[in-house]
């Protein structure tokens, strides 16, 4: 019945994996279920936990890169902050020149500039943001 201890460590391990979701504790609940399975062969205590702490280190060495390299080619990249504004439409609050301007963009007033040889951008107008530079939105006319 000792196994039971091991499968119920490794539940214990997967559980808390589901809240970390970075291919460590799902390698601890792997070690978990190898001592397990070497109690239900009759192995003393002191054996189960080498089979625990080898089977362990081995998972995290071998099999966790290979899944976080696997999750990193196929995840799309979704942009975030800042970076997702860009593309979206704009309304120019305060004409915009090349050198400084502001604009309602997502229902916030961001400071903007136009793209290099754009002519100035009147109140009111409407503007894409082809690019973010620190705080301040680059824009072009809305084609």
């Amino acid at each position: 019945m000792a196994w039971l201890w091991w499968v119920g460590a490794a539940l214990v391990f997967a559980l808390i994996e589901l809240l970390s979701l970075d291919f460590v504790f799902i390698m601890f609940a792997g070690g978990a279920l190898a001592a397990g399975i070497a109690n239900g062969a009759g192995a003393e205590l002191w054996v189960q936990a080498i089979v625990f702490v080898v089977a362990t280190v081995v998972l995290l060495v071998t099999l966790r890169p290979t899944l976080i390299r696997h999750l990193r080619e196929n995840t799309p990249k979704a942009p975030t902050n800042a970076e997702a504004n860009v593309g979206r439409t704009a309304s120019v609050v305060q004409e915009v020149s090349t050198a400084s301007g502001l604009i309602k963009l997502s229902g916030e007033v961001w400071s903007a500039r136009a793209v290099p040889g754009s002519p100035p951008l009147a109140a009111g107008t409407t503007v894409r943001v082809v690019q973010i530079d620190g705080a301040t939105a680059v824009v072009e006319p809305e084609a």
